[in-house]
Parts: C-alpha cells; structure tokens; sequence
C-alpha cells in the first residue's frame, strides 16, 4: 500500500477532520486532488525533493498526499528550526522547491551553506487561493507507477549528537509501521484521535495522523499544545486517543481537570522515556493510565508498544507484530533475560538509509538490523526495559553509571519537578556524575538532604557529585531531553 492511499480507507461520508474544521474522507479526497493538480500545472514531478514548512493543519495533510501521489518525496521541516538551520536542510536534501505558511528569508543562510541553487517557496494561503478561483487540469499518473518501496519522505533526526541526519522512509516504512501499530491500539472509525504532536515528527505523523487515516478514523487537529486549550478541546470534541510526550502529561497532571479529559479511552507516550512518577500521577489524577511505546524516526517510528490490557510501569512494551527486536552484548551475541545490552531491530519499518551519508548508514544498518543505540533489557514475559543511551552512558573509575536510574530516583524526591544526568570531565576519576533539576516554583533544593536520600537507594559512585538548579532543562520541541546541551554548557 502508498501512503497516500491511506485516504481512501475511510468511508465517504465519515468525518476525516474534526477540528479545526469538519471535513468528510469524501472531502479530504477532493481537496487532495485539488493540491495534486495544482503542484502538478506548478511543475512538481517524481523523485523530487520538496520542502515542507508548517504548523499543523488540515491543509499540512493534503499538501502531503498530494505531493506523494505525483511521486516526489516530503522533507518536512521543523517550524521552529532557525533559518540557518533551516537552509542546513535545504541544502542537504537538494531542495529547489519550498511549501511554507509564510515567506522565509533564507538567501543569506543558503549562501552560508554554500547552496546557490534557487528555492522557489509555495506560499499556502497562497495556493489555497488558487485553487479555490481555478480549475487545474487533472494530474496524470508518475511515468513509473509507484511502488511501496519508493521514497515518500526524508525525515530529519532532532540532532541531539550534531547536525542531523536525513532518514530517508518509503511508503512501505511507513504504511506497514500503521498497519503493525494499529494491530495492538484498538481503534476504528468511530474514533477521534488528537494530533497535538508536530506533524513534521514521525511518532505524530505514523501515529495520529497514518493510523487513524487506515482505520478511517477521525482526527483533531492542534497547532501546538497549550494544557488549557489542550484540555477544552478534548472536553468539546470528545476525543477518545492521545498521543503525546512526557512533559505533556506531567503539565496535564498539574492542570488537575479529569471531567475534561473523561471522553480519551487510550493515553499514548512516546518521544522520550517516562518517568515512573509521571505515569503514576497522571493515572491518580485521571483514572487512565498511560501506555507507554517506543521508536525512533528511522523505525518509521514505532518498534514496541505496551499491550493496553497489560500494562508494565517503566516497560517501552513488546515488539510489534512482524518487527524483531533483540538485545546484543558487546561481543554481538544474544543476551540472555535480564541481561543489559544494545536493542537492535529488523523488519519493514527500518529505513533505507541517511540521505547523503553512506558510512553512517552501514553503521546503523547491519545484516538488516537496526542499531538504535538504545541500552536496554528484556525480562521473562518478553516486555523490553530501556536503561538508556549508549552515548549518555557514564563511566567514572571504570564503573558504567545509567544516568536514567539515577533520573528516576531524583524525580520521586519531593518538589523535584524534572531531573537530567550527565557525565562531566574528571581529571581523577575520566568522568564525574552531575545532575541538573527543575524544582516546584517556591521549593529550594537541599543538595544536602537530596544526597542522604540517594544514599540509602545507589552506590557510592552513582550518586552526583554535585547538583545544578536550573529553571527548565532544554528539549526538542517533541520533548526529547537535550543532554548535548547540558554537556555543552558543562565544558564551556
């Protein structure tokens, strides 16, 4: 199956879009071909890269499947991105044409790129404006039909190591990653699903908007997530799936409004991994319990998911149908139940590789399986547990420290909002274990009473050295926790 043929799963007359307008499946398909024959008179052909560079939208969605159905690949650009860091992109995917909300002025950061090809810029009122005054020729069919493994997009890692890297995804990645998905979270057409998440990632795109398409399903739409708003429009449009990232649920915890919230039958958390104390608040407050999954953009993304009707506290879940998934010890082999080691995985939704960058895919794609980075364990009822990255892992007097463990313990202290740990450069020791928290407004830490408390729960060595207050810790805007920065900021 394309991707944009997930379209046609929905019934006519079913609702598409519930918010921020109401659209039918049998509405959405006609202003699909409408975009389709639009890019089509403006030139846009197969094979051709084109960014995309939007809030979420309706308009975000059918510009999307009406660019693939022609056969040109998506680059989706994160809306928050500086232009230089925008013109990064641009220039590294060779893109010569630009779908935006709103001009960009990038000739100056192209130039610094050293990227001297022009970029023409779709402006999407714009088209709207079009294609709503004329009538565009239908659009023909690619000269080479498509098939399920031809590029639909490139999706641009969050580069929390260094630039980012251009994962390039097929329509097979992505469709049969909805399918697998959609196996384990029971949804149908009667369903409302909130996407909240920037379409521009992959958990929102596969999840929110993908798999609820496939089950014709309807879908509400939100530019960003603001708890108050967040919360009157699930209450107003009765959704009944929520996807979002640890933060979200935490402020949603702290808004303290379950009759709002009363219509969701299934919270979903991926992105970053969830604290045991913020799942745990989250269900006294609502009543609902969060089911935790996980991914990466170059798993298209979703690789395991809790089962809804058997949950595990701190578990990413199990793998999903016709995906594997092991953990490796450093010399390659299998580890036994229990035993920590890299979690790697096989199947339909590991990418094709990085854009540009072959040395780096040989690296993460061996014999077919995906190196993830990710340091993890598997217990005895095949529930998987990440531990952490391999690239956060500390090693202070030859001793291997988790920071997650350590994250873990911190957040269960009291007025301890959120809490990241990093290594940082020991003459004595190579690496010294430090700890940034975010404190409950009005609460002082006492790094004394904080240290006592760890005490009686780690090992000497695994307790930080010293504690950094901070007043928020730096994310991505999908939420994932940027401890480059902290790194950064500690050899600075």
């Amino acid at each position: 199956m394309l991707v944009h043929e997930l379209v046609l799963q929905g019934q006519q007359q079913d609702i598409a879009f519930y918010h921020p307008q109401k659209l039918t499946y049998g509405e959405l398909r006609q202003q699909i071909d409408q975009y389709r024959n639009y890019f089509y008179a403006s030139g846009i052909r197969a094979n051709e890269n084109i960014g995309l560079f939007s809030r979420n939208s309706v308009e975000y969605v059918c510009i999307y499947m009406a660019l693939i159905s022609l056969g040109a690949v998506v680059v989706p650009v994160n809306f928050q991105l500086t232009e230089h860091e925008t013109a990064y992109i641009i220039q590294d995917a060779r893109i010569k044409r630009l779908v935006t909300m709103s001009p960009l002025a990038l000739e100056l950061s192209l130039k610094q790129h050293a990227y001297h090809q022009p970029v023409t810029q779709f402006i999407i009122p714009e088209i709207q404006r079009q294609i709503t005054t004329r009538v565009y020729a239908p659009a023909p069919e690619p000269a080479h039909p498509l098939d399920p493994h031809h590029d639909c997009t490139i999706i641009y890692t969050s580069g929390t190591t260094g630039k980012p890297k251009g994962a390039i995804l097929s329509h097979e990645n992505l469709t049969s990653n909805a399918q697998a998905f959609g196996q384990i979270l029971p949804i149908d057409h009667q369903d409302n699903v909130l996407c909240v998440l920037p379409m521009y990632h992959c958990f929102a795109w596969t999840c929110a908007v993908l798999n609820p398409l496939l089950k014709g399903a309807g879908i509400t739409v939100l530019e960003t997530f603001s708890p108050k708003e967040t919360a009157a429009t699930i209450k107003k449009q009765q959704v009944t799936v929520m996807y979002g990232v640890p933060p979200i649920y935490s402020l949603l915890s702290r808004l303290d409004q379950p009759a709002d919230l009363s219509s969701i039958r299934f919270f979903v958390s991926g992105g970053a991994s969830l604290p045991e104390k913020v799942a745990k608040q989250f269900e006294e407050v609502y009543g609902t319990g969060i089911t935790e999954g996980y991914g990466l953009s170059e798993a298209s993304p979703v690789v395991t998911f809790n089962l809804p009707e058997k949950r595990k506290y701190g578990s990413i879940g199990k793998a999903l149908p016709g995906i594997s998934v092991k953990i490796i010890k450093e010399n390659g082999k299998t580890a036994d139940t229990g035993q920590i080691g890299e979690l790697i995985t096989k199947g339909p939704h590991v990418m094709k590789g990085y854009l540009n960058l072959p040395e780096q895919t040989a690296q993460a794609i061996r014999q077919g399986w995906l190196y993830t980075g990710d340091i993890a364990y598997q217990d005895e009822d095949g529930y998987f547990f990440i531990v952490d990255r391999l690239k956060d892992l500390i090693i202070s007097n030859g001793e291997n420290i988790y920071p997650r463990e350590i994250e873990e313990l911190l957040y269960t202290y009291p007025g301890i909002i959120e809490a990241a740990v990093i290594g940082v450069p020991d003459k004595l020791r190579g690496q010294a274990v430090r700890a940034y928290i975010v404190m409950k407004e009005g609460i002082l830490l006492d790094k004394k009473a904080v240290k006592e408390f760890l005490k009686t729960r780690l090992a000497a060595y695994k307790i930080p050295r010293d504690f950094v207050v901070v007043t928020a810790l730096p994310k991505t805007p999908t939420g994932k926790l940027l401890k480059r920065a902290l790194r950064q900021e500690s050899t600075e």
